[in-house]
């Protein structure tokens, strides 16, 4: 493995996972690289509460910069589940607004505050959501994960709960640019293409025009429209679009690349490359262990400052927040919240800070 390279002084660009709940010698040799700025968890790295602080703790102590995401959205998409709030769709928020919008906004800010309180309480980062792709109800792989059709719903209630995250101290990303939702295939399976004009897809690019996000996830789609030759992915032309047009300048992360989706690219140093050409700042490799290992090693990537800045900035709440925390003593009681009620940060009045509020909409898994 070659860890001569002149990203050392910067945040690598590859994020990458572990097989279990410790690490082994091996993957401490990985996470050590320069090449790595960030590792993801998935359901397999977790246990509880105490073991995520100890795992957590101990990768930080190794790379101190690294920074440490989840898919954690709520629904069918929550790695973490015992000892943690179990959350709902983000669907039922929709639902939940059909009848009460100040209602399933104010949930909404409270899903978006446990969801962060509880991660950073265990040293966790940063989580990819909220998912901001309209509920065409055409795409399986989506479903449940989008708020609502309307654009303008979406918009509501996914600011509202990165007013939340925020509020917790963790930042947001949205996604799959520009919009998932009208495809039938699942790209972790197969190569999508969604045949819409650019000025079809101006309606799903609403949530990016208008939410203050942190991150942005381009999809493995193919938009023959606008370039039929990449995925958004992969797509210098989507890419200065997001940029130039939209005028987005937060992180752009890939979507996992060894997903189906990302097969248009090649092998997986192809897929690394053209997604770091295209202009992702922080490429993911997942369960693909032989993978990682050869990009480690042949990967020739070129550092560049303005994007390390972009990642460092993501991991900031960790520093700003001190995030003191122990194994023994979670920043959130996660027990009392139940199944029909989340924490409100505005209402203290429990010893943990928290107020339940009750969400008789909103059926958690």
């Amino acid at each position: 493995m070659n860890t001569t390279t002149a990203f050392a002084p910067l945040q690598g660009p590859l994020m990458i996972d572990i097989a279990g709940t410790e690490l082994t010698p091996v993957e401490r040799e990985r996470l050590r690289h320069p090449l790595v700025g960030g590792m993801i968890l998935f359901a397999r790295n977790y246990a509880s509460p105490q073991q995520l602080c100890a795992l957590t703790t101990e990768i930080h102590a190794l790379r101190p910069e690294l920074l440490i995401a989840i898919d954690h959205e709520g629904g069918r998409v929550q790695r973490c589940r015992e000892g943690f709030t179990g959350l709902p769709p983000m669907r039922n928020l929709g639902i939940a607004w059909e009848q009460s919008p100040q209602e399933a906004l104010a949930i909404a800010r409270s899903i978006g505050y446990t969801l962060a309180s509880e991660l950073i309480a265990c040293g966790v980062d940063f989580s990819f959501t909220p998912v901001l792709d309209l509920d065409y109800g055409r795409s399986s792989v989506i479903g449940d994960r989008a708020f609502h059709r309307q654009p303008e719903v979406v918009i509501a209630l996914a600011g509202a709960l990165i007013e939340g995250l925020r509020q917790a101290g963790m930042g947001s990303c949205g996604k799959h640019f520009p919009g998932h939702g009208w495809v039938e295939a699942d790209s972790h399976l197969a190569l999508p293409v969604d045949d819409r004009t650019l000025e079809d897809l101006r309606e799903d690019m609403r949530p990016y025009r208008e939410l203050p996000l942190d991150a942005v996830m381009p999809a493995h789609v193919i938009y023959p429209q606008v370039d039929p030759e990449h995925t958004a992915c992969f797509s210098k032309k989507w890419h200065a679009y997001l940029r130039q047009n939209i005028g987005f300048d937060g992180v752009i992360f890939s979507d996992d690349l060894s997903m189906q989706g990302a097969s248009v690219a090649g092998d997986a140093l192809a897929r690394v490359e053209a997604a770091y050409a295209a202009g992702c700042d922080m490429l993911l490799l997942c369960n693909a262990p032989e993978s990682v290992e050869r990009v480690l090693g042949e990967w020739k990537g070129q550092p560049d400052a303005v994007r390390s800045a972009r990642i460092r900035r993501l991991a900031q709440g960790r520093a700003s927040l001190g995030r003191a925390r122990s194994p023994s003593a979670p920043f959130v009681d996660c027990g009392g919240f139940g199944e029909t009620a989340l924490p409100n940060p505005h209402k203290p009045n429990r010893r943990d800070g928290h107020h339940a509020v009750p969400c008789p909409l909103l059926p958690v898994p």
